[in-house]
């Protein structure tokens, strides 16, 4: 008969009054003992027996075998048949017999397996415990690997003469370690430290990455990890090769307001010999008090190709920049600077407008006896340039403000209108150029009609349509014609700005006139999830703006037509494109871009086109595509894909392909890139990488790794 016993008896203060085999937690030593067996008896003065499908229990805490004997005369426990010993859902330890000291603090287990986060499995032929915090294995076999009972060997495994589990510090030091791949032997170590998978971070080497560049040779990247008190790490990577010498820092820092990260790296190579190389990147971001934010951002490097060539960063300009900003639901506040850096070989940053400053306030209120609401904004800015040359050096300070009143009415058949007023001013100081006044001023008064007629229809499969007509009639009388156009040179024509009162992006160029902005929509919600929407709009003009380029679309009387549109999928396929096209449908510029995520990968892929304008410093026409995608050709191998092609060249420009393998005990990623292109400080080149990790001596799990299974 099965029975169950409660208490404080000889077996049960044996099993559990001290440390367990497994690590304990103050809260599982208060916890009641529970005791479950076929059968609990004396035989004779000193043995204590429970036999027969033995579970003993303490918080989280679980002993099962087939019988257990506790010796009062010499303190001893004998625990035999399948036994297994759970501390929650970090350890497991297996074993066939075992003989422990009453505390369990010593004692020997023989056929021994642990589990550690139910990912690495350490088997032993003896597993000794001492100290109450030792574990000592001899002739050990170590892997993450799925094992199958077939007798095959796992992907990998490491035979070590001696592991020593440490369950304070929750090391794993061995002795004697052999890694083997297949059970082919490939390097030997006499002693090696690892962390145990509960680790979420540890002071140690972090997997090596392989690579070869036509650039720099074949080179290892061997990043060392040091943590620097809970709240701060610094990661130092060698990278070396016969062609350079190098150190890669990465510092990390996590405050209670905020994250710090620097990344940089100095190199001595045979590309500038005797020539030190470098670059820094520090970004940061910290919340104050009253809803402050204060965010920045430094970028600096040694030589123009740097970057590009150690590939560290794709950007050929750089920026520094510090930000203080506070946005509540009625106001947003900015104050800040940023330095700018060309590393492009047609510009000189010293005719670039490299230093800026700017603070600004905008504020929102609600009138009280005439509704709508009121806007009032207010911004300094200044741009310098390190040129004191006349005119290619030009600095340039204003002040701007402006002030309006809007307010939207619902009136006849569903008409929604819009009515918007208000005026801007503006002080600037304009300083090395002969060409213009030292002070210019100006003041635009502006206003603007709006009226929509939003119409609404469920069609008989059940989709949602929405037409939406849109006219806008809106003036303005700009004075701004002696303002040099510094911060104003591209202007983007789109949905976004197709209703508004300029389309310039700074106050220095404003719209002027009166102007006729119309738009036609429309808007389908298919029940199944599909999306699709169509706009299309101009802007008609009494008198021609000639401030605008040609390629943005909205010069002359009327502008180009704007033609947006975006189908596809809630979640699927999305389409999204943009074309400008005059009244004979020719193309000033066109792009389009696809997003697909599927659920064996994903799809990016973008279509660009720009006509030549010289007024936007283009010579020529640009073309170009742009594909990137992911693809998991099986539950373990997934292939991408990257590539960009010149139409115009008619040549690729960059392209390249990776590799990965995955599962729940490795990962290997294999890649490899080419740039085509060539300038005058930039040759062609090629880079291959290869990483290879052995999973399951880190905390958390590789997302999507899929375990292995054994097939006959």
């Amino acid at each position: 008969m099965r029975k169950t016993w409660f208490g404080k008896a000889a077996i049960i203060g044996a099993l559990f009054a001290s440390t367990s085999v497994l690590a304990q937690t103050a809260q599982d030593d208060d916890a009641p003992v529970y005791l479950i067996a076929d059968q609990v008896f004396l035989d004779g003065e000193d043995l204590l027996v429970a036999s027969g499908s033995v579970e003993a229990r303490q918080g989280e805490r679980r002993l099962i075998a087939e019988k257990i004997t506790y010796n009062q005369e010499t303190d001893t426990l004998t625990i035999e048949g399948n036994i297994r010993l759970e501390d929650g859902s970090t350890t497991v330890v297996l074993a066939d017999a075992a003989e422990l000291s009453d505390d369990m603090r010593e004692g020997i287990l023989q056929g021994a397996r642990m589990i550690l986060d139910d990912r690495l499995q350490l088997a032993a032929v003896e597993m000794q415990r001492t100290q109450g915090r030792y574990q000592q294995m001899s002739k050990v076999a170590v892997t993450s690997c799925h094992v199958c009972d077939d007798g095959r060997p796992p992907l990998w495994h490491i035979r070590a003469r001696r592991v020593v589990h440490d369950q304070q510090t929750r090391n794993i030091y061995f002795e004697g370690a052999q890694l083997r791949v297949l059970d082919v032997p490939v390097f030997y170590l006499p002693k090696m430290r690892l962390p145990d998978p509960t680790v979420t971070r540890s002071r140690g080497f972090l997997i090596p990455e392989a690579v070869s560049s036509t650039t720099l040779g074949t080179a290892v990247r061997t990043p060392y990890f040091l943590p620097i008190g809970d709240h701060a790490d610094l990661t130092v990577s060698p990278f070396l090769s016969a062609k350079t010498k190098t150190l890669e820092l990465r510092y990390r820092q996590a405050f209670y307001n905020g994250d710090l990260e620097i990344n940089a790296a100095g190199s001595q190579d045979t590309i500038r010999e005797d020539v030190g190389r470098s670059y820094v990147f520090a970004v940061g971001e910290f919340d104050l008090p009253e809803d402050f934010k204060i965010q920045f951002d430094l970028e600096t490097v040694s030589d123009t190709t740097y970057l590009q060539e150690y590939d560290y960063s794709s950007k050929d300009r750089l920026d520094s920049s510090l930000q203080l900003t506070r946005d509540t639901r009625v106001s947003s506040f900015g104050l800040g600077g940023t330095f700018f850096e060309t590393l492009r070989v047609t510009e000189e940053n010293d005719t670039q407008a490299s230093r800026l400053g700017e603070a600004r306030y905008e504020l929102r209120m609600a009138p009280d006896y005439i509704g709508g609401e009121a806007r009032l904004g207010f911004q300094i800015h200044e741009h310098v340039r390190d040129s004191r040359t006349d005119i290619v050096g030009r600095d340039v300070q204003r002040v701007s403000s402006s002030i309006d009143w809007r307010k939207s009415w619902v009136v006849g058949n569903g008409f929604d209108f819009q009515f918007l007023s208000g005026v801007s001013t503006g002080y600037f100081d304009l300083d090395d150029d002969s060409t213009l006044r030292n002070r210019e001023e100006y003041t635009i008064p502006y206003a603007a009609a709006t009226l929509r007629w939003p119409l609404e229809a469920i069609g008989s499969a059940g989709a949602t349509h929405l037409v939406e007509p849109v006219i806008q009639l809106a003036w303005s009388e700009d004075d701004t014609n002696n303002i040099p156009n510094d911060e104003s040179t591209r202007v983007e024509f789109d949905s976004g700005n197709l209703f508004s009162i300029s389309r310039f992006p700074a106050p220095d160029q404003n719209e002027d006139g009166l102007r006729a902005n119309v738009g036609l929509s429309w808007t389908r919600w298919g029940v199944e999830g599909s999306y699709s929407r169509l706009s299309l709009g101009r802007v008609i003009r009494a008198e021609e703006d000639n401030r605008f380029s040609e390629s943005s679309g909205l010069a002359g009387l009327e502008s180009d037509w704007l033609f947006e549109t975006q189908i596809g999928q809630v979640e699927g396929p999305m389409l999204t494109a943009r074309s400008l096209l005059d009244d004979h449908l020719r193309l000033a510029k066109v792009e389009a871009q696809l997003n697909w995520v599927f659920p064996r990968g994903a799809l990016d892929a973008t279509y660009l086109w720009l006509d030549e304008d010289q007024q936007e410093d283009r010579d020529n026409e640009v073309s170009e595509w742009t594909l990137a995608s992911t693809y998991a050709i099986d539950d373990y191998w997934t292939g991408s894909v990257e590539w960009r092609y010149d139409l115009v060249d008619d040549r690729t420009s960059t392209a390249g392909l990776g590799l990965q393998y995955l599962n729940e005990c490795v990962k290997m990623d294999l890649s490899a890139s080419r740039r085509f292109t060539s300038s005058d400080n930039l040759d062609p080149s090629t880079t291959v990488g290869l990483t290879v990790s052995l999973t399951g001596f880190s905390a958390g799990r590789s997302s999507g790794a899929v375990r292995q299974t054994c097939k006959s």
